[in-house]
Parts: structure tokens; C-alpha cells; sequence
């Protein structure tokens, strides 16, 4: 797979035999793009939860037998992390964010006993069921791995990577987030840490860590 924002062709030789070039390759349970996009991705994570959802609706979601902490124990367990597998390096624009909030909310309101209908805030849902925001885990959990990408020794592929700047001309168009810039925005507007200083604060893993266990929820109307 070549990663370009046009499609290339690659003749990959092994011996007498021409590898086939795709345009997908799901590696660890993950689909990467030759695009370099992790919308599909984040699309097939909200299909895989929603099937979870379907197939346990009936024997557990809004099973009366079943008590509230039983069914969110399942949530916490088998649909969140279906939901979430390899958040952490993904870009979160408000769309993202708003379609992942809305898959978890789907399950949250038949654990309450609950639809659209009703009306009830989102918010009055997660408070009812003492159930912290996804959206808050999600961050928390992109910004500890940045503290493990700046704290890894010179040599380590992934903390390369991090640091690595492209070379040449960009090309025409409206320029991508990279996750570099995202998570660095991220500290700034939800701690306060400017981003010329974010590797030096991020590098301290006791300091890092306490900053990440005050971290409060965003404002949510919902």
C-alpha cells in the first residue's frame, strides 16, 4: 500500500513475483488508507458497536431481569472499548465527535429506558446512570499517549515518527490535520499549556499524569 493523496502505482518485486498493490490493509484490527484518512476507520468502529448493540438489545440492554449496573458493566466492558479500539490517534473534528457521542448515547438511553421521543438531555442520561463522558476518556487517553511518544528514547519508531516534519511544496488544497497539531491544540485549549512547551510539561510523566486526572469534562449542552 502506498500512502499518497493521489494514487500511485508501486511495482513491489519479491524475488520473480509482483506484490499486489491495495488501497486498504487493516493491521492489529485496524483499517488504514492509502489516503492516510482514519475516517473509514472511525465509521467501521461505530458499525462494529452498533452490531454489538443489535445483537445484545434484547438478552441484555433491555432485558428487565438484568439490573442497571449489570447492563453497564457490559457497556464499560464490550461496548465502549468495541467503540473506541485505537481512539488514540485519531484526529477528533466536531463531526467525529458528535457521531461517537451519538453511538454511545444510542446504548445509554435503553439501559435508561428511554428514546429519542422522550427528550432527555444527554447529560441528564450519563448524570441518572453515573456514566463519565466517552468524549473525556477519549482525550485523556490521546493526550497520555503523547506523554509516551515524547518520553520515548531517540530511536523509537513511534516517537520518530511524532516528531518527523514533511519535507517540500504542500499541495493545492485545504490542508489536513495531523495529529501532531490536533493533540497539541488540544493540550492548549483544554489545559492551558502552550504548545512550545507542551514537550518539556508532557515529559514529566508525574506532573503529566496529575494534569490528565484533573482533566475536566468539555461543556455539553447536550
Amino acid at each position: 500500500m502506498v500512502l499518497n493523496r493521489k494514487k500511485l502505482e508501486c511495482l513491489l518485486w519479491v524475488k520473480e513475483e509482483i506484490l499486489p498493490q491495495v488501497e486498504e490493509f487493516k493491521y492489529l484490527r485496524v483499517l488504514f488508507t492509502s489516503e492516510g484518512r482514519m475516517e473509514q476507520e472511525v465509521n467501521r468502529r461505530i458499525g462494529v458497536a452498533s452490531a454489538v448493540m443489535r445483537t445484545l438489545h434484547w438478552s441484555v440492554v433491555v432485558k428487565r431481569e438484568l439490573s442497571r449496573k449489570a447492563k453497564l458493566s457490559i457497556y464499560r466492558s464490550i461496548f465502549v472499548p468495541t467503540l473506541t479500539y485505537g481512539h488514540e490517534l485519531w484526529v477528533m473534528t466536531e463531526r467525529r465527535r458528535s457521531r461517537v457521542q451519538a453511538a454511545k448515547m444510542s446504548f445509554l438511553r435503553r439501559v435508561a429506558g428511554l428514546s429519542l421521543r422522550d427528550r432527555v438531555r444527554s447529560s441528564a442520561i450519563r448524570e441518572e446512570l453515573g456514566v463519565e463522558t466517552l468524549l473525556l476518556r477519549v482525550e485523556r487517553s490521546q493526550m497520555r499517549w503523547l506523554g509516551h511518544l515524547v518520553r520515548m528514547p531517540p530511536g523509537c519508531l513511534p516517537g520518530e515518527v511524532f516528531r518527523a516534519c514533511p519535507s517540500g511544496r504542500r499541495l493545492p488544497g485545504r490542508p489536513r490535520t495531523r495529529w501532531r497539531d490536533y493533540v497539541s491544540r488540544l493540550a492548549w485549549e483544554r489545559l492551558g499549556i502552550p504548545p512550545d512547551e507542551l514537550e518539556e510539561v508532557a515529559g514529566e510523566r508525574e506532573v503529566w499524569a496529575s494534569l490528565l486526572r484533573l482533566l475536566p469534562p468539555r461543556p455539553n449542552p447536550g
